[in-house]
């Protein structure tokens, strides 16, 4: 069954990745490449594909379909996979094409890689950072319009763990819904009462009073927002394994080794994918 479903998600992916490529191969190209046309129809192009830093590759299938898409018998030869680790001013791949495809192809293609390969690269970093103890890295929903899906891909393939995708298909309870509904008590009763089985509920609380009314009210996912070290470190002991804890806010690489060693179960970052700097990646035609 569990092969049965990869199979299906595969194949979702192809299927999201097929359609964004198009949309970002229309939006850069529109009419036509007017430069491109510069170059001869049938003229034939090689090019490699380097990385000026060290970084967590990532995004193969969107880099190989806006070349595919534009010139279906475009060849690429990869010499690093998906996920691996390459340094500065190593070979990721060479292409053989059409030119003008490869022209056109070339900025989208690289758009896609740099932005997904500085996730996988950033999550990884995290990952390194709070390896020996417990806790998840998680990503958020602070993500790039219309990447999501993208860069809650690229966070996996760095190492890390995703969070819902979206608001369809699980609850985070926050301040603003706790405090229109009435309380910690109120609104984990309305939500266990309406929620199915299947679809995580997750709280927020920003004390150790709010972390006990969670508790008495059922919450088996909690998230600390903001909490200092020590308040932390409080709150494992309490819940006592009774509910997850999520540390939230304020985490950096300088700081997230200190809060896995409270304890705390899961720490989530949106920094992995709103805060995106592009991978240093190049490409050079021979």
């Amino acid at each position: 069954m569990r092969k049965q479903n990869d199979m299906t998600m595969q194949r979702e992916l192809a299927v999201y990745i097929r359609n964004q490529v198009r949309a970002a191969l229309e939006e850069d190209i529109g009419s036509g490449d007017l430069t491109a046309q510069l170059i001869p129809a049938d003229a034939p192009g090689h090019a490699t594909v380097i990385t000026r830093q060290h970084v967590v590759l990532c995004g193969r299938q969107w880099f190989e379909a806006c070349y595919l898409a534009l010139d279906p018998d475009c060849k690429i030869q990869w010499k690093v996979n998906e996920g691996a680790v390459a340094e500065p001013n190593k070979a990721l791949c060479e292409i053989s094409g059409k030119a003008r495809a490869m022209l056109s192809a070339e900025r989208c293609s690289l758009n896609f890689m740099q932005a997904l390969s500085a996730t996988a690269t950033l999550t990884r970093r995290y990952v390194d950072a709070v390896v020996g103890t417990d806790a998840k890295i998680m990503d958020t929903r602070k993500t790039l319009p219309g990447l999501r899906v993208a860069q809650k891909y690229a966070v996996k393939v760095g190492g890390g763990h995703n969070q819902r995708i979206g608001l369809f298909d699980g609850v985070l309870i926050k301040e603003n819904h706790i405090a229109a509904a009435g309380g910690i008590g109120k609104v984990m009763e309305q939500a266990l009462r309406i929620t199915p089985p299947d679809v995580s509920i997750q709280i927020e609380v920003e004390s150790l009073a709010q972390l006990e009314q969670a508790l008495d009210a059922g919450a088996k996912l909690i998230l600390l927002d903001n909490f200092p070290l020590a308040d932390m470190r409080n709150a494992v002991t309490h819940a006592a394994k009774r509910a997850e804890l999520e540390a939230s806010g304020g985490i950096t690489l300088e700081n997230v080794r200190s809060i896995a060693e409270t304890g705390v179960d899961r720490i989530s970052i949106g920094a992995l994918t709103k805060n995106v700097l592009a991978a240093d990646l190049s490409m050079r035609f021979t």
